[in-house]
């Protein structure tokens, strides 16, 4: 009860700043962070939390499952085949290219043997829209830009986990079958389009007979049952969550529609009690036992890794540099990183508990600096627009003056053009 009066106290806060935190560097997520952390046992311990609780997986869990399923349907199968080549370069070059430079940045700053870090490197190398919502969830930024960052983040959660199951394995962790793994991500995959063309179909046989009040609640029981089968068949939950959304905003768009205010509410609330569960964890001992090295490594896994990595994979692409570069710093490591770091915590593997305290800076991180600097990007992208706009109202207002200029001086036409006089 005390978790759930002290998230219930901070949502209310949360409430309270939201307009100010929708035009300003103040972040409601940096804010349940803040909250978690004071109140967690290592300062006021109202909150008595540890990485192995379950609770905290779980919530976790929740709160990306909600953030897949959600976003995947802002996004089409037609959206996707329409525009697949940007977020193809970010899935295929970049992030490869991101799993790379992070692993040599923890090997030459951390000092973690070749296979541990290239362990970290796959925990961080999905991205998480929730930390860039500003950016995803805005009409003022390019549309482009939202649907590259949008499908990128939808993607590489599931695509992540072989690689950091496998890595785990190798550094003395649980061993994996790669047979197993590829079942789980074609499993994944599987339920998450099977489940919703279902429903949909049963939503409009004859066999039906709903209500448009409980018709609202189709999407939510397409999640739930997509959430459950995926954990009792062990599926890839991140890549069935984030499918589902897609089927659903491709065969029944207007399930997407009458879930969209609810759904954002739903995914806002577990994202927030995940963030406050998480700063709970990230007590000042926590932070102590991390060598000045390890912080060194956080600050360039953000700045170095993802935008050399990013500006590799661009390289000829349509973007303009602003976005680019966009894209290049909203790469933010969120629950997937989170939950792939208490996967290894967990695993009993030698240097386990080094690994999970070097994600868990780069997470804290992540957050406090992509949190802050989305709204001010996306106002800076709403003005490039309205610039663009003015600018093409002026272009047309003085080719109009010039017209009409042109025929003041000539009423009846251009000289050189006129019809010569008979006389």
């Amino acid at each position: 009860m005390e978790l759930l009066l002290a998230f219930s106290v901070v949502l209310l806060l949360g409430v309270l700043i939201s307009g100010l935190a929708h035009r300003s560097v103040l972040s409601t997520a940096v804010l349940f962070l803040v909250a978690g952390f004071l109140l967690g046992d290592g300062v006021l311990g109202v909150v008595d939390l540890r990485p192995g609780d379950e609770l905290v997986t779980v919530l976790a869990e929740l709160a990306l499952f909600s953030v897949l399923f959600t976003d995947g349907q802002r996004i089409g199968v037609r959206d996707l085949t329409l525009a697949w080549k940007l977020p193809g370069r970010a899935l295929l070059l970049g992030m490869p290219l991101t799993f790379l430079v992070t692993g040599v940045l923890a090997v030459v700053v951390a000092g973690l043997p070749w296979p541990e870090a290239l362990l970290v490197a796959a925990v961080l190398a999905p991205t998480d829209p929730v930390f860039a919502a500003a950016i995803v969830g805005r009409e003022e930024v390019p549309g482009r830009l939202r649907h590259l960052l949008n499908v990128e983040s939808g993607l590489n959660d599931g695509l992540a986990l072989p690689v950091v199951l496998v890595l785990l394995a190798v550094v003395g962790g649980p061993r994996v079958e790669s047979g197993s793994l590829v079942i789980e991500l074609a499993l994944g995959v599987g339920i998450g389009v099977a489940v919703p063309l279902i429903a949909i179909w049963l939503l409009r046989s004859k066999f039906s007979a709903t209500t448009s009040k409980y018709e609202k609640l189709t999407s939510v029981a397409i999640g739930l049952i997509v959430l459950s089968l995926a954990e009792i068949t062990h599926a890839n939950l991140f890549l069935a969550a984030f499918a589902a959304g897609i089927t659903v905003a491709t065969a029944g768009p207007e399930l997407r529609d009458s879930y969209h205010e609810f759904g954002e509410l739903i995914t806002e609330l577990l994202k927030l009690v995940a963030i406050l569960v998480f700063g709970a964890l990230i007590s000042p001992t926590f932070m102590g036992e991390i060598p000045l090295l390890g912080y060194v490594f956080a600050v360039l896994a953000l700045l170095v890794a993802r935008p050399v990595a990013i500006a590799l994979s661009f390289i000829g692409s349509q973007l303009s540099w602003q976005e680019q570069a966009a894209v290049a710093w909203f790469g933010p490591k969120g629950f997937a990183s989170v939950v792939y770091g208490l996967i290894v915590l967990e695993s009993g593997a030698p240097r386990a508990d080094e690994v999970f305290h070097l994600v868990a800076i780069v997470v804290v991180l992540s957050i406090l600096s992509h949190s802050s600097t989305d709204v001010p990007i996306a106002h800076y992208f709403a003005r490039q627009r309205e610039q663009a706009r003015r600018a093409g109202d002026t272009h047309e207002t003085l080719e109009g003056d010039l017209a009409g200029t042109h025929t003041a001086l000539h009423p009846l036409g251009d000289p050189d053009t006129r019809p010569e006089s008979n006389t």
